[in-house]
């Protein structure tokens, strides 16, 4: 099961307190209690699974860990191990406290969530030559502490959009070799599934209907997954009698949610061309043209030539 957004509370480590130590003979040598260690950072952290926000879902707060106690001898504590949190490529992360947003983009890459807190001093900084034996010291300062909300927008070449039982993933499946589940009736889909064809990721987006982007269906949750897209597959199932209609309730949804989404390249692809008779289905192909002034493929899952035809044009248009 994806998980694309989740609210989690992250606390940096508390800095260790410095100490009071002194010598063994105290007069002559005097003070020598060290300072605290530093509490560890958090840490998110970019990883390439898809799936990686699926441990968030149960588990609310990430404390990391405290910095120990200063020691005498001048020795500062050991300072608490950073805390490292793992988030999907695509990431975006938003401050609830103060608005801030991030977002991860690259495996490996970090963003430091909370800092830990100061070590306090020990005695041995407050030496002075009218205070040979001080005994003050500070305690360590508390590390930072944000709620996160969590948002995946996947990263993918090209998403497959179109309504429900269009044939996406069928096609995803013939594509990229997926085994996707599919099914003739509506939201077989319920989340984003991914697909690699020759080192070109697909998505396939859970079918839009008409008030998608209102919350509608399956709603908004998966429209901000074709954003980041490069192309777009739009799939009319060529069992409708309606194919520009169909288109339109797709377009206005996108451009209800992010008029952006328009300018994107878009291929269209009209699904299931062996369920009808070759006069129909050029028929159709020319109504298409004649009102989106765009290229048109029909295509089959049962017909590899149609297959190879639209991974040509999938490569030519990302390149």
């Amino acid at each position: 099961m994806l998980i694309d957004e989740v609210k989690i509370k992250v606390e940096a480590g508390k800095g260790g307190d410095g100490v009071v130590a002194f010598d063994k003979i105290k007069m002559s040598l005097g003070p020598t209690g060290g300072r605290g260690g530093n509490g560890g950072n958090v840490y998110f952290q970019g990883i390439s699974d898809v799936f990686a926000l699926r441990k968030y879902r149960h588990k609310k707060e990430y404390l990391a860990p405290n910095g120990k106690n200063g020691r005498n001898n001048r020795s500062d504590g050991p300072m608490g191990k950073d805390l490292f949190l793992t988030v999907p490529i695509g990431t975006v992360i938003r401050n609830m406290k103060n608005g801030k947003i991030f977002e991860i983009t690259q495996p490996e890459e970090k963003f430091l969530a909370a800092k830990g807190g100061l070590g306090g001093r020990g005695n041995f900084f407050f030496r002075s030559s009218k205070n040979t034996s001080p005994q003050e010291f500070e305690r360590g300062k508390s590390g930072e502490e944000f709620d996160f909300e969590l948002e995946l927008k996947l990263i993918a070449d090209t998403g497959l959009i179109g309504l429900p039982s269009t044939g996406k993933s069928s096609l995803l499946n013939e594509l990229t070799a997926t085994n996707v589940r599919v099914g003739e009736y509506h939201f077989t889909t319920l989340e984003p599934n991914l697909g690699a064809m020759k080192n070109i990721i697909i998505a396939d987006i859970p079918g839009l209907i008409e008030g998608a982007s209102t919350g509608k269906g399956l709603g908004i949750k998966f429209l901000r997954h074709i954003q980041r897209t490069k192309i777009l597959l739009h799939c009319l199932s060529l069992e409708s009698e309606n194919l520009f209609e169909n288109y339109e309730i797709v377009r206005k949804e996108l451009e209800k949610y992010n008029p952006e989404l328009l300018l994107k390249k878009e291929i269209i692809v009209l699904t299931k061309s062996d369920l009808i008779k070759k006069e129909i289905l050029l028929k159709k192909i020319e109504y298409m043209k004649n009102k989106t002034n765009e290229k048109i493929l029909a295509v089959s899952i049962h017909n590899l030539d149609a297959i190879q035809s639209l991974e040509k044009e999938i490569e030519i248009a990302l390149n």
